[in-house]
């Protein structure tokens, strides 16, 4: 497995060689790169960088090293140790460091970790600064603080508990109209920082909570990324404590997926749709996601007479054209809300107190909430990459092929047809190419998926 190098991270399995996977001498590479590319854009100022984690079970070792590799190049750090990603981006502005990392490889399996880097204002770096990072990393272009100029590191428990007074403190959201619903919540934290967060920001909001899975033992107890096939087991829980909603998060807390009181999805795509619908009917404006996410918000956001925007797929991307637009709300169809009245990037925590809040106020059920959005369906589909697949020639053909059609290629290739669309990219987390299609009927989305799947085997002769 190589090592994955790409504006979200830097991702790889733990264990066997360096620079073919994530070992201890990768960390300390990656982190010494990001620690000077710091110091050397303020020369003479000390540099101060917020680490946190989720609990994946290869996380106290990747720590240690990335701190105390910090620590070597003078840097002061600032250890929230198990934490959430959005707790992080939180916490750098607040400490008024010069950046972050997060150690955690979000939806992927145990085995997996990865480097988050942020600047500043606790957002994600840009291509370019992730570009220079990678280049310093290569040819280790860094040099170590002498005995009495080392950093020191300072350990900071309260940020998750600070997150959430922030995310309680927000206009939109109200704690009195939800505790007053007297909502009984099932919560899958699936091991990770996650149990720890929300079932304290939902306890916060005078939320009664069922709990599954909620011990950070890092032990993923089924396949982490929160999809319908891995989540049978809260569902059940919903039915069975006769729950208001179940709320199920990735092992870092970044990405939000709801189930309805009978046990069934919400749909992952649809957690912005109506986080959005919310947020819009009480300050109208412009809404952004990804190529990638569901036609549901841009329907939701031409209702209040706002104007929908599609960025390529990547948080710092979205963020980018949310800035530009003006974006009230936005993030990506992989139930990750970005709200900037808080800051801009996704954060699970924001998520669930802002539709708490809206459906304490509508008083529906949360299937009910459901059937108000036009009903799009999603097929989420992936091919693996071989070494001689020539990914680039495979989706120039299928562009030249559908040029007839409206066709975008700011982030692969996405063709807009009438009643569905398809868009085809090379992920940026894993070796495999991800086709994403959408339809108004689940059967007509899985035939689209299909049908294209089969036109690139025969063009790539797999």
């Amino acid at each position: 497995m190589t090592l994955i190098k790409s504006i979200s991270g830097i991702r790889g399995t733990i264990g066997g060689q360096p620079s073919d996977n994530l070992t201890p001498i990768d960390a300390v590479k990656f982190a010494a790169a990001y620690g000077s590319w710091l110091k050397n854009s303020q020369p003479g100022k000390k540099t101060k960088v917020v680490v946190g984690r989720d609990a994946r079970i290869s996380g106290p070792m990747i720590q240690q090293l990335v701190m105390n590799t910090l620590v070597g190049l003078g840097i002061d750090v600032i250890d929230l140790d198990l934490s959430t990603t959005p707790t992080v981006e939180v916490a750098v502005p607040m400490e008024k460091a010069d950046g972050g990392i997060i150690l955690t490889a979000s939806h992927n399996p145990k085995q997996w970790n990865a480097l988050k880097l942020l600047n500043h204002k606790g957002e994600f770096l840009s291509g370019d600064e992730g570009a220079e990072i990678l280049k310093m990393a290569e040819k280790a272009d860094f040099s170590f603080a002498a005995v009495d100029e080392l950093g020191k590191i300072t350990v900071v428990d309260h940020y998750i508990d600070t997150h959430i007074e922030e995310v309680v403190l927000l206009p939109l959201v109200d704690a009195k109209k939800i505790a007053e619903a007297g909502f009984i919540v099932a919560v899958d934290g699936v091991n990770s920082t996650g149990g720890i967060a929300v079932p304290k920001l939902l306890k916060r909001l005078g939320v009664k909570v069922k709990e599954l899975y909620c011990e950070p033992t890092g032990h993923f107890p089924h396949n982490p990324e929160p999809l319908k096939e891995h989540l049978t087991e809260i569902c059940d829980l919903v039915k069975k404590e006769k729950a208001n909603l179940g709320i199920v998060v990735d092992p870092d807390v970044d990405r939000l997926a709801f189930i309805s009181e009978d046990g069934e999805m919400f749909g992952e795509e649809y957690t912005l749709v109506a986080c959005a619908d919310y947020v819009l009917s009480k300050t109208p404006g412009n809404t952004v996601s990804n190529l990638s996410s569901s036609r549901a918000l841009r329907d939701v956001t031409e209702k209040y007479g706002g104007n929908y925007e599609a960025s390529a797929v990547g948080e710092v991307n979205v963020v980018e054209l949310m800035k530009k637009n003006n974006a009230v709300i936005g993030g990506e169809g992989n139930g990750g809300i970005i709200y900037p009245e808080l800051h801009y990037g996704r954060d699970s925590l924001v998520g669930i107190a802002l539709f708490l809040t809206f459906l304490a106020e509508k008083k529906v059920k949360v299937s009910e909430l459901r059937k108000s959005y036009p009903a799009y369906f999603m097929s989420k589909n992936k091919i693996e990459l071989t070494p001689d697949l020539d990914v680039d020639g495979i989706l120039l053909e299928i562009q030249q092929k559908y040029s007839g059609e409206e066709v975008s290629t700011i982030d692969g290739v996405k063709i807009d047809f009438a009643e569905h669309w398809v868009h085809l990219r090379k992920s940026n987390t894993e070796p495999i190419i991800r086709i994403y299609t959408e339809a108004k009927s689940q059967e007509k989305a899985d035939e689209i998926a299909g049908k294209m799947m089969e036109e690139i085997r025969a063009i790539a002769n797999l």
